[in-house]
């Protein structure tokens, strides 16, 4: 895994794995955080997308759509900067992240 500041290791492109992506997609709120980042198109602060769960709940989620490559997270000041891997998504499974990102909920 590749290291990023303050230690938050990321897969690198090769370490990517459908089964991974797929698990992280398939819990309703982690779908609903891919949702909201790829809607805002931009890096957001971890707290700031709307959840009816606590901050352990969220860290959970967010460290497992990390651990699966869905997502990155960077320090930024006192807060972590969530940011959406689309472009490394499209690469490896091109239309997949768009199919789950316009299926009906």
């Amino acid at each position: 895994m590749d290291r990023m500041p303050e230690d938050i290791p990321h897969p690198s492109l090769d370490e990517i794995r459908i089964e991974r992506v797929l698990h992280a997609l398939a819990d309703p709120i982690r779908l609903h955080l891919v949702r909201e980042l790829a809607r805002l198109d931009t890096g957001v602060a971890c707290g700031s997308i709307d959840l009816p769960i606590t901050k352990s709940t969220r860290t959970h989620h967010l460290r497992t759509l990390r651990e699966a490559g869905v997502v990155t997270i960077h320090p930024a000041g006192t807060s972590r900067i969530t940011t959406l891997r689309r472009a490394d998504l499209d690469t490896l499974y091109p239309g997949l992240l768009d199919g789950i990102l316009n299926a009906p909920h």
